[in-house]
């Protein structure tokens, strides 16, 4: 083991979309490396400022009605799906990356990105196959950080979908970021930080463990239209200043199990916060 000296980070380009890649951005669907012109976009980078903001004013058509109708999410939004184990969360987010194709065959795609955090490989296997007979997998692409994977690459797992969300968001397009589920990713990070031996809290979590979920859905958001102001955004990777362009925007949908309906445990209560009670 010897360090490199670098933050840590993953390759992302256009040949990314379509493909299944690690926590780190290697391919481990089998199809080869990824080519094309690849941006280095670092895992942890701090949420763009209120000034490169802009208020959500187009929605995101989920294409399940009930939502659409009465609650719709807005594109930059971060709207919370929680509930107990088996009550259809994970497949009411595969729902809306299908219902995106539509958008894709018009020309006008929302880049979908399907992080799979601790969850059985055949699990994650499938919903890749459901995507591919559909056609879906034209405009997705799914991290997986697997049950059998170290706990470090769960923990970053979502951090490395946020990032390849972010070249989209970047360079003025939409994209559709769903985290499923962040309670296995607080797991894994639980689980980090007790053998670095810091200090547990409440449930054995760490203190941070809120912070860890914050500065993640914070990079959720609507860019502000105007390229110049865009191009001036905080914490930019200087490999991606050429192609920045304004109105972009990352759309989250994090999932949380709960227990037995217990919205009010530690993990649900601070995800429900940090997306407004949404």
């Amino acid at each position: 083991v010897k360090r490199t000296q670098r933050i840590a980070s993953l390759k992302v380009g256009e040949q990314i979309v379509g493909r299944v890649v690690d926590t780190l951005g290697n391919p481990i669907d089998g199809k080869g490396p990824i080519g094309g012109e690849l941006y280095e976009m670092p895992l942890e980078r701090k949420a763009p400022g209120v000034i490169f903001r802009q208020p959500v004013t187009e929605p995101l058509q989920t294409g399940i009605k009930s939502i659409d109708a009465m609650i719709p999410v807005g594109r930059g939004q971060r709207e919370l799906v929680i509930g107990d184990r088996q009550t259809g969360k994970t497949a009411v987010c595969i729902d809306t990356i299908l219902n995106q194709k539509e958008f894709y065959d018009a020309g006008q795609p929302v880049f979908c990105i399907y992080v799979a955090i601790g969850q059985k490989a055949s699990t994650v296997a499938l919903i890749a196959k459901t995507l591919e007979e559909k056609g879906a997998m034209a405009y997705t692409v799914i991290v997986a950080a697997n049950a059998s994977d170290p706990a470090p690459m769960q923990v970053y797992a979502p951090m490395a979908g946020a990032a390849i969300g972010e070249y989209f968001r970047d360079s003025g397009r939409p994209a559709l970021i769903i985290y499923d589920d962040l309670s296995k990713q607080a797991v894994a990070y639980r689980e980090v930080s007790l053998l670095l031996r810091r200090p547990p809290g409440r449930e054995a979590y760490p203190g941070d463990v809120f912070y860890l979920h914050s500065r993640l859905l914070e990079r959720a958001c609507k860019v502000i239209a105007d390229d110049d102001i865009a191009k001036n955004m905080n914490d930019l990777p200087d490999n991606l200043k050429g192609i920045v362009k304004g109105g972009g925007s990352l759309t989250a949908l994090p999932i949380i199990e709960t227990q037995a309906g217990d919205v009010s445990a530690y993990i649900p209560t601070n995800v429900i916060s940090i997306t407004d009670g949404q």
